[in-house]
């Protein structure tokens, strides 16, 4: 199964409590890459919908940096979905032996919010959307990085939306609550949402 990957570089961060990364390519390769996944290549299939999203959950958090108690408290770096998983292995296919900033992903499925204490990044599926508030609360208290293609989930105070424009996944992002869960999203990143949502500011 054909997945997405990309390759990154180093932009400015917000706020960033620990050095930058050396990311080898500029944020043109995200856009290309991710925003274009559903235009079609000769004869190579396009990828899927759920394809480009778990591309996007990978790659987000290289262009993350999180707290360093947070960092220090799993010896693997753990994506994790919250409630039905809308992926069907492609998720799983698509992190399968990859690493971000030397850590081994692993994939965790959770049903409660608070058995997502080791998680970095929360994958929060619409059938969760009924209590929404509550994990919300509980991400940023424990520095998630919070994504969702939940309808108006970056407004409601997700970090980041995943949202379908003229046939491509594209995202915007809450920047203030990335800041409220203390996590520092890199320049580049920002660079390509179609929207960063701040307090008494939109872009």
């Amino acid at each position: 199964m054909a997945t997405v990957k990309l390759a990154h570089r180093t932009g400015s961060r917000i706020r960033s409590p620990q050095p930058e990364r050396i990311l080898s390519k500029s944020a043109c390769v995200f856009l290309v890459l991710l925003l274009t996944a559903f235009q079609s290549a000769g004869q190579e299939p396009r990828p899927s919908e759920s394809q480009v999203e778990a591309a996007y959950l990978y790659n987000f958090g290289k262009f993350v940096t999180f707290p360093p108690n947070r960092s220090a408290n799993s010896d693997s770096f753990q994506i994790c979905v919250l409630g039905k998983d809308p992926f069907e292995g492609i998720l799983a296919a698509t992190v399968r032996g990859e690493s971000i900033n030397g850590k081994k992903i692993s994939l965790q499925r959770i049903s409660s919010v608070q058995q997502g204490q080791d998680c970095s990044i929360l994958f929060v599926s619409s059938s969760e959307e009924g209590r929404l508030p509550a994990i919300l609360s509980t991400a940023q208290r424990l520095s998630l990085l919070t994504v969702s293609d939940m309808k108006n989930f970056a407004e409601r105070g997700g970090v980041i939306e995943l949202v379908r424009q003229q046939d491509r996944i594209r995202f915007e992002v809450n920047l203030t609550a990335a800041q409220e869960s203390h996590l520092a999203l890199s320049s580049e990143l920002l660079k390509v949402a179609i929207r960063v949502l701040q307090k008494n500011s939109n872009r």
